[in-house]
């Protein structure tokens, strides 16, 4: 007596559909997240229970505990300050609402921040911030 053998089929479940799936998944949240610049110069905020956030797009001027002073991570003098702040281009936003923001370690001294505003105001920008970190 002669059997024959049945062929068996192993049950598989075809993964390239849902792995198509979770590829655009990926593409989606990679192209619709933003992503906030901030800046790489590490200096040492004030602390404030009262901090409010801020928009994060502007013009960033960091000031280290050293007196180095950086406007959108590139290294100036307080002498320069005033030529580059003329330079500035705001786009469509006038001047005085166009958002500052200064990043001052929290050892500089009062007068350095004080040259940076009057350097602020001569220029003719007037929505300035100042970064702190909470309490």
């Amino acid at each position: 007596m002669r059997v024959s053998r049945r062929s068996t089929r192993i049950a598989g479940v075809d993964l390239s559909p849902m792995l198509d799936v979770i590829f655009q998944l990926i593409l989606f949240f990679l192209v619709s997240t933003t992503f906030a610049a901030l800046p790489g110069i590490s200096v040492n905020l004030p602390e404030s229970s009262t901090a409010q956030s801020t928009d994060a797009s502007g013009i960033t001027i960091t000031i280290e505990d050293t007196g180095r002073i950086f406007l959108d991570e590139k290294e100036t003098s307080m002498k320069e300050l005033d030529g580059q702040l003329s330079l500035v281009e705001t786009g469509s936003i006038e001047k005085d609402k166009y958002p500052v923001s200064i990043a001052a370690d929290s050892k500089v001294t009062n007068g350095t921040l004080v040259e940076v505003f009057d350097s602020l105001r001569r220029n003719g920008f007037s929505a300035v911030s100042l970064r702190t970190t909470n309490k």
